[in-house]
């Protein structure tokens, strides 16, 4: 005999994302769908050890950024024209996959836009996170689908990855 599910089990914990990374001088926005639990632990971004995103970013600026404290990496990012942010404002999940986000709640994407007025394109970092570029394009700027950097995208080596990052990087002059 099968057991019936149990519509009392707890659900997820409703977690809340991070603040966007921007500057005025923004001339491309990433955007992840939802940091994992390390970047939340930590309070920061790509803060998983064995995420690519702040090594591909120091490949294509020729920088250690897994050398440099967080806030470095932040300034650095800043100072190239890197915005980052996510998707979604907040979410149910249990672990860092994707595929277990539940009840999301859309960041507000089109207010972080019209306060970067020199952004040029919108980059989603993933497949969760593209999963919102119809939304993304409605605001007016080229929108790209890049690979993502988590360590469970382990079908893309660090070289393919960083050759799509570097793509889009040297067509908005971030490389």
């Amino acid at each position: 005999m099968f057991a019936e599910p149990d519509d009392a089990s707890p659900r997820p914990k409703l977690w809340e994302g991070l603040a966007p990374l921007t500057s005025p001088r923004a001339r491309v926005l990433v955007l992840g769908s939802f940091p994992g639990a390390v970047s939340l632990q930590t309070q920061q971004y790509y803060g998983h050890p064995r995420n690519h995103f702040w090594p591909i970013l120091g490949a294509l600026w020729g920088t250690d950024l897994m050398a440099m404290a967080y806030a470095e990496r932040v300034e650095c990012a800043l100072q190239h024209g890197l915005a980052v942010w996510d998707v979604y404002a907040q979410c149910r999940r249990e672990g860092s996959l994707d595929s277990a986000i539940r009840d999301a709640v859309p960041n507000d994407l089109s207010g972080l836009v019209r306060g970067l007025p020199r952004l040029q394109a919108i980059a989603h970092n993933g497949a969760e996170s593209a999963r919102a570029m119809k939304a993304t394009a409605a605001l007016g700027l080229p929108v790209y689908r890049l690979p993502s950097t988590s360590p469970a995208n382990a079908s893309w080596s660090f070289e393919r990855k960083l050759a799509a990052w570097r793509e889009v990087f040297v067509r908005h002059q971030l490389a």
